[in-house]
């Protein structure tokens, strides 16, 4: 199974008191100096909407945002654009961008350090339900890609994995790994 449209979701430190309003001049900043490695264009305020997704800076090929949704405080990456090579290469390329996305946060002076990556826990969705409805049959044919991914990602460790069964979400898998990671160990453990 070919998979596309990969998100990668880092869970934050538990935070209910997170304040968003710096995230808007923040990714100004990102969209002038256009950096991540994409076009990044415009900004999505959300905040008003309870446990929703956050404010989003949007891009040409993927958007990057401070995500709440579903009450869990997250850094996101949402690849858009289809994307050449190996399902490897795509979860890797999608948890890549997360990580530079999150340790930028991370170490952002108008965030005062209140951001900072939990260590344990990543949700992965694919955002195509054609290609991967949420479904048994997606589940068995991706776990294996998922679990290779998912040993690179954290060293070797052995991961918990969760689904989701809900055949109206979007087919979404939870990495929980056995101890904390860094960013940077895990943009090691990638390659990065």
């Amino acid at each position: 199974m070919e998979i596309q449209h990969v998100n990668v979701k880092l869970m934050l430190s538990p935070r209910k008191d997170f304040d968003f309003a710096p995230l808007v001049p923040i990714f100004n900043t990102w969209i002038q100096n256009q950096a991540p490695e994409d076009l990044l264009l415009d900004i999505a305020d959300y905040r008003h909407v309870p446990n929703g997704p956050g404010v989003i800076v949007i891009g040409h090929q993927g958007n990057y945002s401070v995500d709440n949704t579903d009450a869990r405080l997250g850094v996101r990456y949402n690849r858009k654009a289809a994307l050449d090579g190996t399902n490897q290469d795509r979860l890797k390329q999608a948890a890549q961008a997360a990580l530079v996305a999150c340790r930028r946060l991370e170490e952002e002076p108008l965030l005062g350090k209140t951001l900072s990556f939990g260590g344990q826990e990543l949700d992965i969705f694919i955002n195509d339900r054609l290609l991967a409805p949420n479904v048994d049959a997606t589940r068995k044919a991706l776990h294996p890609e998922l679990e290779s991914f998912s040993r690179k990602l954290f060293g070797g460790a052995q991961c918990a994995f969760g689904y989701s069964t809900d055949p109206r979400s979007l087919f979404t898998v939870t990495l929980r790994a056995p101890r904390p990671f860094s960013v940077t160990d895990l943009l090691v453990n990638l390659g990065a």
